[in-house]
């Protein structure tokens, strides 16, 4: 029995948007039933570009159903440039973490929603492969790019997480020696540059603090306050930020994927790569 969250089951027994859009903008479909695990998405857009409506249609397990269900509620909203920037991390975060074992129904929501955003971006209207490069797993028909993809998005360094991810690898076994080979490249491709990163003085807490400021006010809240949001920032303890949520965004129901996705995700990228950003309720 795997040990699937509360957030996972509500998703599974109560799964959101389920079914088709008449005439909608973009369809994604990937996987196969072969395969044990097949999505398909397809969303509509609003006169803002914004996506208005998104539902989906899958056949899988409860994380498959889960996933989708989530990343439906994830990307109403959101442009289709803020949709692009969600990965599969985002949608396990969401549900509150799945088992890595299941960790591949991510995955496939982002390709689905990737493919989807594909099609309406080129007018296509048929189902499209994501990857067009050499297939590595042909039990799966999982290609390089997908395998190196979740590699370095997910920093795997073993076969058994390939196969959890995406896969790969976990039937007849004949494609191991290659996605192992796939794997030292990657993993010797990023030592080099992890030992000519220079050493860094570290932040005084003030400076931390002022460039923390600068990025809220410069980065995070003109998005938030464009859909009538807010944020306050409480305090900085450390490598912790509490903030509190204001207008529209206190407590709405995707809160929590907003304090991941964008206000630690910009913290991190702008300031520290430590950082950890809390909500007020959510401090000692």
């Amino acid at each position: 029995m795997w040990d699937y969250t509360d957030k996972v089951l509500d998703h599974f027994h109560n799964p959101r948007n389920v079914g088709k859009i008449e005439n909608p903008d973009g369809v994604g479909q990937v996987g196969a039933l072969a395969c044990g695990d097949a999505l398909t998405l397809m969303f509509k857009l609003d006169a803002d570009k914004r996506i208005a409506d998104v539902k989906f249609q899958t056949f899988g397990c409860a994380s498959a159903i889960a996933s989708s269900s989530a990343l439906t509620e994830m990307v109403k909203g959101m442009t289709l440039e803020e949709a692009k920037k969600v990965t599969n991390q985002d949608i396990a975060e969401f549900l509150g973490g799945l088992p890595e074992q299941k960790m591949h129904c991510s995955v496939m929501g982002r390709e689905a929603l990737e493919a989807a955003i594909h099609n309406y971006e080129t007018g296509e209207t048929t189902t499209r492969s994501i990857s067009d490069d050499p297939v590595i797993c042909h039990c799966f028909d999982v290609h390089e790019s997908e395998i190196v993809r979740v590699v370095r998005e997910n920093k795997l360094t073993t076969l058994e997480q390939v196969t959890n991810f995406c896969k790969a690898g976990g039937a007849c076994g004949g494609c191991k020696d290659d996605i192992q080979a796939i794997i030292d490249k990657i993993v010797a491709e990023a030592k080099p540059a992890e030992a000519a990163a220079p050493t860094a003085r570290p932040m005084t807490q003030i400076q931390k603090i002022k460039k923390i400021e600068e990025i809220v006010e410069r980065e995070i809240r003109p998005i938030l306050k464009r859909d009538g949001g807010d944020l306050e920032l409480i305090d900085v303890r450390g490598d912790e930020v509490v903030i509190a949520f204001r207008g529209v965004c206190a407590g709405c129901a995707s809160s929590s994927f907003t304090r991941k996705s964008l206000v630690e995700a910009k913290l991190r990228e702008f300031v520290l790569p430590t950082l950890v950003v809390v909500e007020e309720r959510e401090a000692p």
